[in-house]
């Protein structure tokens, strides 16, 4: 990210002059100019406590659970933010990992033990005061296979969880210098007692109080006044409508019955920008539409061909045609500009049939490309695959699309056929993202990349501390994929949400939806 693009989002976000001050000096600016920065933004800036906030969000179903470690939906998603913390949070700006409940942390020089510095003074909603021992038992209960937690993958390398004094300390199997982003997951809300005795309780140490809960239907909640941070929490009370209904959605928020909704298609954009009370809020995110090649098929074990193919892809018209604009060109491999250690320098692969076709003759490959695709493979992904079998037309690439049915796409074509398009969400961190779809062990592999000197680098900065050596190993990777592999990433899309203009303090989190599903606990509602 740039600092311009930095500042700016600097700006419309609602901190403390200490957190403001420190983050535009660490970009770059003078003492006198992150003050001036700081007077101006403030002005126009300053929270407003008071109101209640409409939700309506789609995304919530009649088996949602108040288990966070059961927590599945967007909806969810969001109520555990309103009443919950987590021990690191993801700063917005940067997606660099911050202190929360655990205020500072130290790892070992190997990455392998880390120990965190739990805060003091805070208290549960029933009162009670955080202790070390309810630290320890929530990350205990999501160690537990029996919890059905959906933090069992990150839980899965820690090997031990215990206190030392008022610390918490976690060995892991492995070093792992992205332990504390891990961290963040949205289902290790800190519990009383970890919530062995009432996991359904929904106390926490939140800026908000549950006051009443219908699966499916909706959840209310009011503030909690003893809350242990003044930076959040600016409304009275929350209402989080489930509206799974896209045409419902729409109606209420430019009726003025809702202030915020989610998922707004961004073929019903210009309709909503007709209300003059209504704003798009455009975020970038990590999910990526993709066509994936089986590097270890005939014909696709061929580099040239996967060149030839990687090429003939117009990624500009792509963006515009299927997401609107709503998105941002990829370049073959799975990382953006949202991931802390972005690797830059890359040269951004253009469409040039020039190009394609000199590769596809170097391939000696003759006749049709067969490309499987299906509209759940990703909204539009159809129409993306005729735009695709035109722009190879003019390198002389004969695309032959086969539309599959939807029903039984993920079991049948999605990882078993060798080339056809889907679609990634995304992960918290290049690690992850890395050892879940590109290292050679891993289930969902599923451009066959199976590659050992790749594995080692992937393996080798996980663990590593030094940041500038990390950001190479990544760019190495990085390069691997995007020259080597079967990935084919035209686009990157955006989050596409909507409020009355009366919200205010919309924090765009880098890479993450709703503002990292903290959206009802950062804005603040103006008349």
């Amino acid at each position: 990210m740039s600092n311009d693009k930095y500042l700016s989002n600097l700006t419309s976000s609602a901190l403390s002059r200490r957190e403001f001050m420190g983050r535009a000096m660490a970009a770059g600016l003078t003492l006198a100019a992150a003050s001036t920065l700081y007077a101006t933004s403030a002005s126009a800036q300053e929270p407003k406590r008071g109101g209640n906030l409409k939700l309506g969000l789609e995304g919530g179903s009649a088996t949602d659970s108040k288990d966070p470690a059961k927590f599945l939906s967007q909806v969810m998603f969001c109520i555990g933010r309103c009443w919950g913390d987590m021990l690191v949070e993801s700063e917005p700006l940067t997606g660099q990992p911050v202190p929360a409940l655990a205020e500072s942390w130290e790892p070992s020089a190997d990455a392998a033990t880390w120990t965190f510095k739990i805060r003091k003074g805070v208290k549960f909603h029933d009162g009670k005061d955080l202790t070390i021992e309810d630290v320890v038992k929530t990350l205990q209960r999501h160690t537990d296979e029996k919890s059905e937690s959906g933090a069992l993958g990150v839980m899965k390398s820690i090997k031990e969880i215990k206190a030392d004094g008022d610390n918490l300390v976690l060995v892991l199997t492995e070093g792992n210098a992205d332990l504390p982003l891990l961290l963040t997951d949205y289902h290790l809300v800190i519990q009383p007692n970890g919530g062995y005795d009432d996991p359904l309780a929904s106390i926490g140490t939140g800026p908000y109080k549950m006051t009443s809960f219908e699966p499916g239907v909706r959840a209310t909640f009011e503030r909690n006044t003893d809350d242990w941070r003044t930076d959040r929490g600016f409304v009275d009370s929350i209402e989080i409508i489930n509206m799974n209904d896209a045409t419902a959605r729409i109606a209420a928020l430019a009726s003025g019955q809702v202030h915020y909704i989610n998922r707004v298609d961004p073929k019903t954009v210009s309709m909503l920008q007709r209300s003059p009370n209504v704003e798009i809020l455009s975020t970038s995110g990590r999910g990526h539409y993709v066509f994936i090649m089986h590097c270890n098929t005939t014909p696709f074990d061929n580099v040239d061909l996967r060149l030839a193919l990687k090429y003939a892809m117009d990624r500009e018209t792509m963006v515009e045609t299927v997401l609107g604009g709503y998105g941002k060109v990829g370049n073959d491999f799975p990382i953006n500009e949202t991931y802390a250690l972005f690797p830059e320098g890359i040269e951004q692969r253009a469409y040039d049939p020039d190009k394609a076709a000199f590769h596809y003759k170097k391939s000696g490959h003759d006749g049709a490309v067969l490309l499987r695709t299906s509209e759940v493979a990703f909204p539009g992904a159809v129409d993306a695959a005729v735009l695709y079998q035109e722009s190879a037309k003019k390198a002389g690439i004969n695309v032959e699309v086969k539309r599959e049915p939807g029903d039984g796409y993920w079991s049948n074509v999605w990882n078993v056929q060798p080339f056809s398009t889907s679609y990634w969400g995304g992960r918290p961190t290049q690690d992850q993202m890395y050892s879940t779809a590109y290292l050679s062990t891993a289930d969902w592999n599923d451009t066959r990349f199976l590659r050992p000197d790749f594995d080692k680098v992937l393996l080798e900065a996980r663990a590593e501390l030094d940041e500038a050596k990390r950001k190479d190993m990544y760019r190495d990777m990085a390069m691997m994929v995007r020259d080597e592999g079967g990935l084919i990433l035209p686009m990157f899309n955006d989050f596409v949400n909507a409020a009355q203009k009366s919200v205010k303090g919309y924090v765009h989190d880098i890479g993450n939806d709703m503002s990292n599903g903290y959206v009802a606990t950062r804005v603040w509602l103006e008349a």
